[in-house]
């Protein structure tokens, strides 16, 4: 394999290192805005030079962002070679436009490291819907939330000053708005449940509530009530109708969820035939991620292309009913919905996950959490 490697940062450097001691794999080109040297590459700022190059079959893109990504990304498949990506929103966002050209023009795609980082939860989806039908994805997929919401709960930290350290550990952006509005797990849901249900989730249907509103005060009402907040997302199909959301939620103290660390991932499907599966790991870093980005090289080689058939158009219903923590934001509809007090907060009665959504965004002071479904 000859590739071209789209970027030289955090990712896109691990996948050359990892290359380095193979024989079937080889970084031929490098596009790069920034003058680096290396001894068995070359390195360019001309896209078109990876492009044109017919002994070049397979690009790896490791820019991140949507553009000039998306415009290489599709320029490389018109061209005849097989695309490997870990940039989550771009295949979320170009999804009905990308995974059927790809198999229009004979080419394969894989974004493993797209979701889950060094967890190889995409081909694991792929391997558990040969044999069962999935009926629910999602977990926590965001390691700068986890880490967010560990340090409030076992270090009693308020949100600015766990997210100061989050961003000096390098866990959170300078702007860390995509990862604490839930965005980036927006994205991981999205082509999680595209893949799990062999749907295209249509994006608009999908809300999604961060953690940037949370404060110590509800940190410790949660506490004092046997629970541990964690970023949770959720893409569900029962009866036909799907739900695929992304909210605060409350974990029980001593679940699975409740005990994930730092900036670690657990990621979970239920199956028909395997009951509940969860995948705990590394949601990020250089030679994690690029670990699944080789992954994707070596099914390549083997001739194995998406994970799941392209499927048509479906919304997300979001009828599921729940609890709701609601602190803030209080009006005559939270006051019919609410069953009881948590101090300055309420909790709803069951309130469908939709209604709550559109209720949260006419409400900009407001913080919710959704209670276990009962």
């Amino acid at each position: 394999m000859n590739m071209g490697l789209l970027g030289f940062g955090v990712v896109g450097r691990g996948v050359y290192d990892l290359t380095a001691d193979r024989d079937d794999m080889f970084v031929k080109k490098v596009v790069c805005l920034e003058d680096v040297q290396l001894p068995d590459a070359e390195v360019t700022k001309d896209f078109n030079s990876i492009l044109t190059d017919e002994s070049i079959d397979t690009v790896v893109e490791a820019m991140g962002g949507l553009h000039p990504a998306y415009e290489f990304v599709r320029a490389s498949i018109e061209a005849g070679k097989n695309v490997v990506t870990s940039n989550k929103a771009l295949v979320a966002t170009f999804y009905d436009e990308l995974i059927p050209l790809a198999k229009e023009k004979g080419v394969l795609f894989r974004c493993t490291a797209a979701v889950g980082g060094g967890i190889g939860w995409l081909s694991e989806l792929e391997r558990a819907r040969r044999i069962q039908t999935l009926e629910q994805v999602g977990g926590i997929m965001n390691g700068t939330c986890n880490y967010i919401l560990d340090s409030m709960t076992r270090l009693d930290l308020g949100y600015d000053e766990a997210l100061s350290q989050a961003q000096a550990l390098g866990y959170a952006e300078a702007n860390p708005t995509t990862d604490v509005e839930g965005i980036d797990t927006w994205h991981k849901v999205i082509l999680s449940s595209n893949i799990a249900f062999g749907i295209s989730v249509d994006t608009d249907s999908v809300p999604a509530a961060g953690i940037s509103r949370i404060t110590a005060g509800d940190v410790k009402n949660f506490k004092e009530h046997g629970y541990v907040c964690k970023l949770i997302s959720t893409g569900m199909m029962k009866d036909g109708k799907l739900s695929a959301f992304v909210q605060p939620t409350l974990c029980p103290a001593g679940s699975l969820e409740a005990a994930v660390p730092a900036n670690y991932n657990l990621i979970t499907l239920v199956g028909s035939a395997s009951g509940r599966m969860s995948f705990y790991g590394q949601g990020a870093g250089r030679y994690p991620t690029a670990y699944n980005v080789m992954q994707d090289c070596a099914d390549v080689l083997a001739g194995k292309g998406f994970y799941s058939p392209y499927g048509g158009k479906v919304s997300a219903e979001n009828a599921v009913e729940l609890r709701y923590y609601v602190r803030g934001g209080s009006d005559a509809w939270l006051d019919a919905q609410t069953a009881e007090h948590w101090n300055d907060a309420v909790i709803t009665k069951p309130v469908p996950v939709n209604e709550m959504h559109k209720w949260l965004k006419a409400h900009s002071d407001a913080f919710i959490a959704a209670l276990p479904q009962e």
